[in-house]
């Protein structure tokens, strides 16, 4: 549904009904653009489902046993630090460099979805890797977000903000109140705060999440936090997602638009993703096991490793979302970054999915 929205989004930004379909996203609703709501509204339920993912990764999941979460914390540091130095030293001093949170995340719907379709031809644990590095890769991507893309800053709404989500840990940790009802009510005024405090809103939604009861028993479908993300899974993904895709991926063609792609900001994601993202989690995972401080599962071997490297290149909704709070006010360069994040994903997509099918029919 993402690829068929993106293509139906590009269609329609590249047609003679290009002004209304455009200007449709840019109507305002309330004193914010359509666009506004999606990007500063809906995807915080988007936030909030990454956040309780997280949170069961990190309880019950991948995460909880240091020693498996160094593999994949390690692969995702360098799969962040790599990309963002590539795009860092050629847009230093520029007026894009404040894009350099944009080649730093992954996408783990594509990601997952590009390895779903080599079924039983990859092993379980290359998808747990793979997911472990999304989240842990997105919780790096929020962080960033959070302290470097806020534009003007309010103290007294940010405390508010803050004290909002003390009271929803207190409600959690002292009261045991187990309904999720007041949570949600409680973070839709986290939001409204933290919107108007400058930080991102977005970042509420994983406040929410850890603030929301979370049994430590596995599969214990009765806490609220399993429910809420049970209760969200639908809804995200076949509409959050999609209305994020079609109001993000309406780019023109311009005249000229190849040529962004070989401007520094346009190398910068493009090799940032396509060379920076394999190459940093293939290098960081190499030390991690030379260093001895994890190893690789017994069905997983190097070649992988450098398939879910290629495949973490895959950045679209999280280097999209972070173009637009990078770009504030910009339309022309967002439009040629999402070209060059559009292009870079194809590619990444294309050469981990070419790889790992390589090597499953040569039986290695």
């Amino acid at each position: 549904m993402l690829l068929a929205c993106t293509l139906g989004s590009l269609l329609a930004a590249n047609s003679r009904w290009a002004h209304s379909y455009v200007g449709f996203w840019q109507g305002e609703a309330a004193g914010h653009t359509v666009k506004e709501w999606i990007n500063d509204g809906l995807m915080a339920i988007f936030f909030l489902r990454v956040g309780l993912e997280l949170e069961r990764e990190l309880y019950n999941g991948e995460l909880s046993n240091l020693r498996d979460a160094l593999l994949p914390i390690a692969a995702a540091v360098g799969g962040v630090a790599v990309p963002a130095a590539i795009y860092f030293a050629l847009n230093f001093g520029t007026p894009t460099s404040a894009g350099v949170g944009i080649p730093m995340a992954t996408d783990i719907a594509f990601a997952l979805g590009a390895l779903a379709l080599l079924g039983s031809r990859v092993p379980g644990s290359l998808k747990v890797y793979l997911t472990a590095l999304a989240v842990i890769d997105d919780l790096v991507a929020i962080a960033v977000i959070a302290l470097f893309y806020t534009a003007v800053f309010s103290a007294m709404y940010l405390l508010a903000a803050l004290a909002v989500f003390g009271l929803l840990v207190l409600m959690n940790r002292s009261f045991r109140l187990m309904s999720p009802l007041p949570y949600l009510i409680g973070g839709v005024l986290m939001w409204f705060f933290m919107l108007k405090s400058g930080v991102h809103a977005t970042v509420a939604g994983v406040l929410l999440a850890f603030a929301i009861p979370f049994s430590h028993k596995r599969d214990d479908e009765e806490s609220p936090s399993h429910r809420i993300e049970h209760l969200l899974h639908k809804p995200v993904t076949f509409i959050v997602l999609p209305l994020f895709a079609l109001a993000n991926t309406g780019v023109s063609f311009p005249a000229g638009w190849v040529e962004q792609l070989f401007a520094v900001n346009g190398l910068g994601i493009i090799i940032g993703l396509v060379v920076g993202k394999p190459l940093g989690i293939i290098v960081a995972t190499y030390l991690a096991l030379v260093a001895g401080v994890c190893r690789l599962p017994g069905d997983l071997n190097w070649h992988h490793v450098v398939g879910a490297g290629l495949l973490g290149g895959i950045g679209f909704t999280m280097s999209i979302f972070i173009t637009n709070v990078a770009f504030p006010g910009e339309p022309h360069v967002i439009d040629a970054s999402t070209i060059a994040i559009l292009l870079a994903s194809l590619v990444s997509g294309i050469f981990g999915l070419g790889w790992l099918r390589l090597r499953a029919a040569a039986g290695r």
